[in-house]
């Protein structure tokens, strides 16, 4: 009798087995932290979608791309109140959230808008940093030998020239280029610099986690099997270290955002349309005037967006790796 109880004991404790993304994505929903940055990381990419999708199908009145239109008096404070005459020559009284630049323009839409251009570059720089630095960092740590060398030899290159440095040399040869027919100017010519000097970080990571695993028994198995490299390094060996390129492409879209802010602030970025380093650079001027509405709306959408990618971040890295799971 003690027999079958234990054996039907021993069978009830069996549970179905979880991926470890199914496990990683139970892990994350138990951080409430975790959760709220998460939220407001799809508000921010919800409006820059969403202001992407008003320009291409003309949908100005729903949209904030009429940034340049003047709402009110020139440095309007914000939520003071004004009068505002209408079309219709009535009157009304208006208040704008974070007041009006020296045009009259809405900050708030101007703030708005810069979302959507810091979204699009740090989304376009990820993706070109990972088309280059993860195939080249999984065929170094393949096959080693020469090609490993001749990475080695580009990264180390490219490590020793500061990484700032770098992006504007390169968002100055970019800057007014025509290649395969599309002119580079402004948010074009950014993302691109960036993308061309950044895969070197995820190219050494990658290069390192494919040295370790090149030797496990599921490698084993699939050469014994008859798979060729590429079948190895693109079937099994990337899809096992996706993890740590997700991870690490939320912990540097803080990197890409701030680049940006940094090469707009510069003059290198986006002149066109607004940018939160644009912003920033036009309301340095405006300090002096006792202006600090600008420069406060553009760091605090800074600010809250690299705080909630951060946080989610780590707590992503926490869920997915096995090494660092606590819970």
């Amino acid at each position: 009798m003690n027999k079958i109880q234990s054996t039907n004991l021993i069978t009830e404790e069996i549970l179905p087995g979880r991926s470890l993304w199914a496990d990683g994505i139970r892990r994350l929903r138990k951080r409430p932290l975790a959760m709220i940055c998460f939220v407001i990381m799809i508000l921010y990419g919800g409006l820059a979608v969403f202001e992407f999708a008003a320009e291409l199908a003309g949908w100005e009145k729903a949209s904030v791309a009429h940034w340049n239109e003047i709402t009110g008096p020139s440095y309007q404070k914000p939520f003071a109140p004004y009068e505002w005459i209408k079309e219709d020559g009535s009157k009304q009284i208006r208040r704008e959230w974070f007041g009006t630049d020296f045009l009259g323009r809405s900050t708030f839409r101007r703030t708005l808008y810069g979302a959507k251009t810091s979204i699009t570059v740090a989304l376009c720089a990820s993706l070109i940093s990972l088309a280059i630095g993860v195939p080249l960092g999984a065929i170094a740590g393949y096959f080693r030998g020469w090609i490993d060398d001749l990475v080695l030899w580009v990264l180390s290159t490219l490590d020793t020239i500061p990484y700032i440095v770098l992006i504007m040399a390169f968002a100055v040869i970019l800057r007014e280029r025509t290649v395969f027919g599309l002119h580079l100017r402004g948010i074009t010519a950014v993302y691109l610099a960036m993308g061309l000097t950044s895969w070197v970080g995820i190219c050494r990571l990658i290069r390192g986690e494919i040295i370790k695993r090149k030797e496990s028994e599921y490698v084993l198995a699939a050469r014994a099997t008859g798979c060729s490299n590429r079948r190895i390094i693109f079937r099994h060996l990337l899809p096992n270290v996706f993890h740590i390129i997700i991870i690490n492409l939320s912990l540097r879209f803080v990197g890409f955002i701030h680049a940006e802010v940094i090469l707009s602030f510069l003059g290198l970025g986006e002149t066109d349309k607004p940018s939160w380093g644009a912003m920033i650079d036009s309301a340095r001027a405006e300090l002096a005037r006792d202006v600090w509405w600008e420069m406060t709306a553009a760091t605090a959408a800074i600010f809250l967006l690299s705080l909630a990618l951060n946080l989610f971040g780590d707590a992503l890295r926490d869920c997915l790796d096995p090494k660092l799971r606590v819970d």
